[in-house]
């Protein structure tokens, strides 16, 4: 419930400013690499987990910090929602 009415309050303010508020699926964020879309947890990699805070994509090789990795896939994910 507090989620829920969390969301309401952004979506009250985005109007109340003339902004757009969106939501996005947040599935596999912080799992997709960025830069190729590798997902891990496929192709018989592991699955990060919480404690995992930075990791390699096996399969392009750049190296991410899990938390600004998953921000760019949640901005890639908005911007596409819009279009």
């Amino acid at each position: 419930v507090g989620w829920r009415t969390f969301l309401e309050m952004l979506t009250y303010k985005a109007e109340l400013y003339g902004r757009q508020f969106i939501t996005v699926n947040p599935k596999n964020t912080t799992q997709t690499c960025h830069d190729c879309g590798f997902v891990m947890g496929t192709g018989g990699t592991k699955k990060l987990t919480l404690a995992d805070r930075e990791w390699t994509c096996p399969k392009c090789h750049v190296h991410h910090i899990r938390d600004h990795n998953a921000a760019q896939n949640i901005l890639t994910k908005g911007i596409a929602k819009l279009a």
